[in-house]
């Protein structure tokens, strides 16, 4: 019996054809996933509104999941311009916040001093206790805003530690 000899047509494509069944599955693999199971908002899809009370370009918020307001669970991207801080405050429930982009400036304390902040860069996770005082945002000449994800149990009030100052602070 004969063996054929291969072409260098023949020996470019087999491996093509070999793997033309892996690509295929992947393809199916990567299909959206079932919307009524899995809910994906992509970054373009996020409502960002300025935050009530605080000036333009100061800080921004988008919800993820219900709202600070009400009662349960809460989860929204907080964003800090540069140049501007809250004022010292606490609130009544801990909260749980992840970096997502930026560099966060954060500290303690019921007195402002923005020289007392420590950077915290994307991926850190930072708890604020209940009642405790603290104050945050980005520094001025900061080359970036900072994005910040935000989980707890509302409702939430915002308690200011230095009354009748402002919620917010310009750098």
């Amino acid at each position: 019996m004969e063996m054929p000899i291969a072409t260098r047509r023949d020996l470019l494509i087999a491996p093509l054809l070999a793997a033309l069944p892996g690509v295929l599955a992947a393809a199916a693999a990567a299909a959206a996933p079932d919307p009524s199971m899995t809910i994906v908002t992509p970054p373009a899809d996020l409502r960002w509104s300025a935050q009530a009370g605080f000036p333009a370009d100061s800080v921004e918020t988008a919800p993820l999941w219900s709202k600070p307001s009400a009662p349960g669970l809460y989860y929204y991207l907080v964003k800090w311009h540069p140049g501007y801080m809250s004022a010292p405050h606490w609130y009544e429930e801990d909260r749980y916040c992840v970096v997502v982009s930026g560099t966060w400036w954060v500290t303690s304390g019921a007195r402002f001093d923005p020289e007392s902040t420590v950077p915290v860069t994307p991926g850190s996770f930072v708890r604020r206790v209940a009642r405790t005082p603290h104050y945050d945002g980005v520094k001025k000449g900061g080359t970036e805003p900072a994005v910040i994800a935000i989980c707890g149990m509302g409702p939430i009030a915002f308690h200011n530690a230095e009354p009748g100052t402002k919620d917010w602070r310009v750098l």
